[in-house]
Order: structure tokens, then C-alpha cells, then sequence
């Protein structure tokens, strides 16, 4: 317990996490993050800008469901949240709508996201400001992060946002004022803060801290595999959609065919891309060899990496911008001491290590696919030696205590600062009140 100068305490600090929707089946990293950041103690409200409803949710989503708090686009406690800002302070409330709507001018995504999410994000700053929330963090740094700057303007609450691949790759309007304007930035590679360091300027940098996404390495552990379990088995776990690079994956199979490689490749996952590639699959008459086992849990999840060899993700850059920040799925399957391969693209080369923790292979490059999966299948102490490094790698550098621990610490810190500006106006709080140790 840390004193303020007399026998009462600071009260625990409330932070709020904003995120585009929720659940998610492909975010686990926010799901378990969130998870992680309470078992450190810290207090945390979920504020989604829209509610998924997927065919296929996490058993530990519910509980974030139940808690959450979702709003419509328009409801009678909304137009009541604008009523108490404009009442308050006119000025300030049309001021920030005209910085919204001027900063994303250009971008219809953008611009129409910012119209139909400003009026919750309102309502938002009101609940907000009812429960004491001490530092605002949102996931991705689009929409959610437009949210944390509008009840940054209307609140003075400090904010932050963790930019992570697409969400920073594809479109970075506004970026700027967010970066200026919050307390501090978060990005899970690297090469995504030299992004925001070249469209921002070099006077950024020293609010961007890199911390990596990290993952569950007690619940993910590698399994003791047989020596002889039948064909070679690949695993590709991705959302299908076309920087997931499905397409390559499928015609690197048929070349492994047409080499004599006994192999089973399984394709767990969803998405507008599936049907494109279930012809793929047919026309090349690979249905025997490429199985496509939909959407899974996250406990299933773990039970397909344990059975396979290698996981791959064929990831590819698209002509809109779209590419891999940090893939939780390579870090999920390096946990469980498998090899990977992947594209040399985006921040995946600082999580692979090319012939030490997995293969790293240009994009779009089908026969060097095939290449590298053929050598694995065929060679099982390269295998278990990328799988060993792989697993250690990740426990050292991606382990989900450990970087939870480090954006505790800076939103903790950040919320301590307010919590002691509202008790030199308001005066100390209760004496049952406890302070928050940082970790």
C-alpha cells in the first residue's frame, strides 16, 4: 500500500477499453488481454462500438458479453448524453464534431464510421465520466481510437491506442491527432512504429512504445507427437479473405501432390473468401488432401495445433494496403512448439527467425511454399528443432503476463495522474479505499 500523506488512499483506478466490436472469433488477443489485465488487478470496463453476434463465440466471451456495454446508434439516454454536453459546454461539443468530421473527410469509411458512431461515443463519455474512469485504451487504431479522442475532447479523460496491422496499414486518416493527442501510443511491432513515426514526425516517437501482443504459454504447450502418425500434417488457421493468402497455400499443395508428398492440410476459419477457395480446392481435385473445418473454438483451436506439424500462414499484401502486424496464430502455434512457416512481410520477421524459430518465404510464391513444407515433411529434427527455438522465443518475448503487465503499467500510470488532480480539486477520497501498486 503506498500512502498520499495521510492514513487515506487512492481509490483503485477504472479503465475503459474500446474496441470496434465484440466478440470477435479472430481477436483472441483482445479477448485474453482483457482477461489478463483483471487477473493483475486492474479494473476494466468494455465499451464495443458494435456487438458481434458470430456463428462460433469463445465459452470465456460470455462473461465480457454480459458486462459489456453496448448501445445502439440511437437511443433516449444517447440524445440525453448530447443534451449534458451541449449544455455544458456548446463550444466544446460542435468543436469536436467539426474535428471529427474534418479530419476524416477523404475516407468514406472513415467519415460515414465517425457519423454513426459519434453519438454513442457521447453516451459513452457520459457513463464514463459517471464511473470515475481514470484512462481510456482502445483496441486498433481507427474507429476505436476516433472513439477514445471524442471523449478525450469532451471529458479530458487521457487515452491511448494499440495500432496492430490493418487497422494502421490500410488507412491513416486522422492518425496525427490521435497520436498528439494521446497520452501515450502502443504497437505491437517495430516496423508499425516506424509507420507512425514517418506520417506523424520524428517528435512522436518517444510516446510509442513497442510492446508485444502476447499469448497464453501455460495454456499453450507443446504435445509429445509420434513417430509415425500418417501424412504430414498442415495447419492454416486464418479468416479468408485475401491477405490471408489462401490461394498459395492450396496451389503450394498441389505441387506437393504432383512431388509424391503424403500430407493433410487443414484449413480451420471463416470468411468471404471461403467459397473462392472451396473451388479452388475442387478444381484441382485436392478434397481428399485439403480438409476445410470451418470456424473453431478456441479450445478446439488448441487441440488441431497439437495434432498438426507445421502451421502455416501464406499471408500476402494487398493492393488496398492490407497486411500482418503481429499474428497471434504464428505465436499460438510457436507456443506449442511447432515450426511456422510464413510470409517475410509486415512485423512478422521480428516474430520468425528464419531457420532458427520457423521459414520465412516472400509473399505471393506458391513453389516456395511448397518447398519449404516439403523439406519439413520430410525432415523431423528440423521440425523439432524450429519447434524447441519457436517455444522459447515466444515464452521470452511473447508471453501474455508479461506484456499485459507492461500496458497495466502505463494505463495504471497514466490513471494515477488524473486520480491525483481529481483529489487536489475534490479532496481525498474514503479511507476504505485502496491505491493501486503497479506491477
Amino acid at each position: 500500500m503506498q500512502s498520499i500523506g495521510t492514513s487515506e488512499r487512492l481509490p483503485e483506478p477504472r479503465i475503459a477499453h474500446i474496441v470496434s466490436r465484440f466478440p470477435v472469433l479472430t481477436e483472441t488477443f483482445v479477448l485474453y488481454e482483457l482477461a489478463a489485465m483483471e487477473r493483475l488487478g486492474v479494473v476494466v470496463e468494455l465499451y464495443p462500438l458494435l456487438r458481434a453476434r458470430p456463428k462460433v463465440t469463445h465459452p470465456e466471451a460470455w462473461a465480457w458479453i454480459k458486462r459489456a456495454h453496448y448501445h445502439p446508434f440511437l437511443s433516449f439516454s444517447i440524445l440525453r448524453a448530447q443534451w449534458h454536453f451541449i449544455r455544458r459546454d456548446p463550444v466544446a461539443y460542435f468543436k469536436v464534431w467539426a474535428e471529427v468530421l474534418r479530419g476524416t473527410w477523404g475516407s468514406a469509411n472513415f467519415f460515414l464510421g465517425a457519423i454513426a458512431i459519434f453519438p454513442k461515443t457521447v453516451e459513452f463519455a457520459y457513463d464514463m465520466t459517471r464511473k470515475r474512469i481514470a484512462h481510456i485504451h482502445a483496441h486498433f487504431a481507427n474507429h476505436p481510437a476516433v472513439a477514445a479522442l471524442i471523449v478525450h475532447r469532451l471529458t479530458g479523460i487521457p487515452f491511448s491506442f494499440t495500432a496492430h496491422g490493418t487497422d494502421l496499414h490500410v488507412d491513416r486518416h486522422m492518425l496525427k491527432e490521435k497520436v498528439e493527442a494521446a497520452a501515450l501510443v502502443i504497437t505491437v511491432t517495430s516496423y508499425n512504429k516506424q509507420i507512425i513515426i514517418d506520417e506523424c514526425g520524428p517528435g512522436v516517437g518517444a510516446k510509442i512504445h513497442v510492446i508485444h501482443g502476447g499469448v497464453d504459454v501455460g495454456r499453450l504447450s507443446p504435445t509429445a507427437k509420434g513417430q509415425s502418425r500418417g501424412p504430414f500434417r498442415i495447419l492454416c488457421i486464418a479468416r479468408f479473405e485475401e491477405v490471408k493468402g489462401h490461394t498459395y497455400l492450396v496451389e503450394a499443395c498441389r505441387l506437393l501432390r504432383e512431388r509424391g508428398v503424403s500430407f493433410e492440410c487443414r484449413l480451420i476459419g471463416d470468411g468471404p473468401l471461403l467459397p473462392a477457395i472451396v473451388e479452388q480446392v475442387t478444381h484441382a481435385r485436392l478434397s481428399n488432401q485439403v480438409l476445410l473445418a470451418g470456424a473453431r473454438p478456441y479450445q478446439e483451436v488448441i487441440e488441431e495445433l497439437a495434432q498438426a506439424d507445421v502451421l502455416v500462414l501464406p499471408t500476402a499484401p494487398t493492393a488496398s494496403g492490407k497486411r500482418e502486424g503481429s499474428p497471434t496464430v504464428l505465436k499460438e502455434a510457436m507456443a506449442c512448439g511447432l515450426p511456422v512457416v510464413a510470409s517475410r512481410v509486415g512485423g512478422i520477421p521480428e516474430l520468425v527467425d528464419d531457420d532458427v524459430t520457423g521459414m520465412l518465404l516472400p509473399p505471393r510464391n506458391a513453389a516456395a511454399l511448397a518447398d519449404a513444407l516439403q523439406r519439413l515433411s520430410g525432415d523431423p529434427a528440423l521440425r523439432q528443432r524450429l519447434g524447441r527455438a519457436a517455444r522459447q522465443k515466444v515464452v521470452r518475448e511473447f508471453n501474455l503476463r508479461t506484456s499485459t503487465a507492461k500496458r497495466a503499467e502505463l494505463f495504471l500510470r497514466s490513471a494515477r495522474a488524473v486520480q491525483i488532480e481529481r483529489t487536489s480539486v475534490s479532496g481525498l477520497p474514503s479511507a476504505n479505499s485502496q491505491v493501486v501498486v503497479l506491477p
